[in-house]
């Protein structure tokens, strides 16, 4: 193919590689010129263009996307019509993506007209979305190429392995530190887990934490026609020779490879019993959020075979996210624990004094004053006696009389000029304007000085990172309420919220990583209204009011 720029004369039947507008004429990029067009153009004054010229064996960019996409497809999906040089593939049905690497990249590296992306391997997909594309890039490429690009097998490079609605049975191990409603959490997370590859729970068999029991339950698991087993102990595997690996090779199973490079995920065992393929849960398995196990189990629910080979290639990409229960390095941060020596978290304290107070009907409740002492003080003062690594406190509404009631304490302040948006708006303030080093957060609101100095210990010690305790929500008799303290797992998360709404969504997102705290009712109680103030002992002073 010529791609030149050629006086007008030269250019019938070419390509016009650049759209042109003129008063009499307006012509795409991609049009085949004629003589008529020639002419018009001419008596607009225009004497060159920049075309594209085929030569006797090129093929046009639409027919050799075309050629290309239908080689490299192979079951499960689709390919659609080429336009303007690209041939999108479609999955056909839900599944997994598969897709061989090498000889992708082999046709990638043919020549530079031609390209295929797809998506990572082993996405998984529903029907209908795209899963690569083929895109020639020039407006047309020599024949030889695209016969070079096209030369694949009925496999193709890339297909689809449909997701079999298998019967998974559950089976949970049971310590005295276990709580049962941990498990129930545990095999609702499961059953959604399944639930787009059209498997569906079959047996939910709880035992206790014993090798024996794991292989009894193997075979009742199997005797109740199980094609799946996942075994959930209720401490973590760490040894080929733990409860669960052992209870699978005395049941006359076999352990195929304890230990994978995911985090988290890391702790994942992976067997067989005779046929059934049995997958020893991590501990992150029992969160909604993603690890190492889903990479696992969709592998599994779509047929796919899992070796010890294909778990030990999974470590680059395999850190999935930071691991905040161990100390990790950060550029100017303090220095490291030495090894062998556990470092105590950095917990950090954000108390929300920004708010507007519109249920009080006119003051600042954070200014009214028990005993003489503004709200707002004594919450910051309480959460300064509870010792965390810092205390932040975020302010809006009166500014600068907020500031006032706690002048003398040693707290970072941070501004809310959106505070009228929403609670999340002071809640991206604070967790923003963090220390980079904190582990954890506690999230106080400014108005409930019964949360004293001792809960605010209760809750940061029940923080639990090495045990998947990442959130603690202190409760009334069962029923959540504040402040609550998060990981910096979910930070971003955090951030992510808006309107004036707070997080109670994320807890109920991650229930395995929920650590409950029984406080009594001062969790849920909170000055709002001039009758709580006035109950617990508060008083309006002129100092409440915004003077403007």
């Amino acid at each position: 193919m010529i791609f030149a720029a050629l006086p007008l004369e030269d250019c019938e039947g070419a390509t016009l590689a650049h759209s042109l507008k003129t008063p009499a004429l307006r012509l795409r990029k991609g049009t085949v010129l004629t003589r008529a067009h020639l002419d018009t153009l001419a008596k607009a004054g225009i004497g060159e263009l920049t075309v594209a010229r085929l030569d006797a064996d090129d093929v046009k960019e639409d027919r050799a996307a075309a050629l290309i996409a239908e080689a490299v497809a192979g079951p499960g999906v689709q390919v659609e019509r080429a336009f303007t040089g690209r041939a999108n593939i479609f999955a056909k049905e839900p599944g997994l993506l598969v897709v061989e690497r090498e000889e992708i990249d082999r046709l990638n590296r043919i020549d530079p007209a031609i390209t295929l992306a797809t998506l990572e391997a082993y996405t998984p997909v529903e029907a209908g979305r795209m899963v690569a594309t083929v895109k020639i890039i020039p407006y047309a490429v020599a024949g030889s190429l695209v016969a070079k690009a096209s030369a694949h097998g009925p496999e193709g490079l890339l297909r689809l392995a449909p997701f079999k609605p298998m019967k998974v049975a559950l089976v949970s191990t049971r310590l005295p530190s276990l709580k049962e409603s941990t498990i129930d959490k545990t095999v609702a997370v499961t059953a959604e887990r399944l639930k787009p590859a059209g498997a569906t729970v079959l047996a939910d068999i709880r035992i206790p934490h014993e090798a024996k029991a794991v292989a009894d339950a193997l075979n009742e698991a199997r005797e109740a026609g199980a094609d799946l087993i996942i075994v959930f102990g209720a401490s973590a595997n760490v040894d080929r020779g733990d409860v669960v690996p052992a209870g699978l090779e005395s049941a006359g199973g076999r352990v195929e490879h304890f230990g994978m490079p995911v985090d988290p995920g890391n702790l994942l065992v992976l067997g067989h019993f005779g046929p059934i393929p049995v997958i020893g849960a991590p501990g992150c398995a029992r969160s909604p959020a993603e690890n190492g196990f889903d990479w696992v189990l969709r592998r599994t629910l779509a047929g796919l075979p899992v070796t010890a080979h294909d778990l030990t290639g999974l470590g680059v990409g395999g850190l999935l996210m930071e691991i905040v229960s161990r100390p990790q390095p950060r550029e100017g941060g303090p220095a490291q624990a030495e090894p062998g020596v556990r470092q105590a978290p950095r917990i950090a304290i954000l108390v929300l004094a920004a708010g507007r107070s519109t249920r009080m009907g006119g003051p600042n409740k954070l200014l009214a004053t028990i005993d003489g002492e503004p709200l707002v003080r004594i919450s910051v003062h309480h959460a300064l006696e509870a010792k965390p690594s810092s205390v932040t406190v975020v302010t809006g509404h009166m500014q600068d009389a907020v500031a006032d009631a706690l002048a003398g304490l040693d707290v970072h302040l941070v501004h809310n000029e959106d505070h009228a948006q929403g609670l999340s708006t002071s809640l991206k303030a604070g967790i923003s304007a963090l220390p980079e080093e904190t582990d954890a957060v506690l999230v106080m609101l400014a108005d409930m000085p019964r949360i004293t100095p001792e809960i605010i210990q209760r809750l940061m010690g029940a923080y639990d990172p090495a045990h998947d305790g990442l959130i603690v929500v202190p409760t009334a008799a069962g029923k959540k309420g504040n402040p609550v303290l998060w990981s910096s797992r979910y930070f971003p998360q955090l951030l992510e919220i808006h309107g004036d709404v707070g997080a109670r969504h994320l807890i109920g997102a991650n229930p395995q990583a929920v650590v409950e705290v029984e406080i009594g009712e001062v969790a849920r109680l909170d000055l709002d209204t001039p009758q709580a103030l006035e109950a617990a002992g508060g008083r309006i002073t002129p100092a409440t009011r915004d003077p403007r």
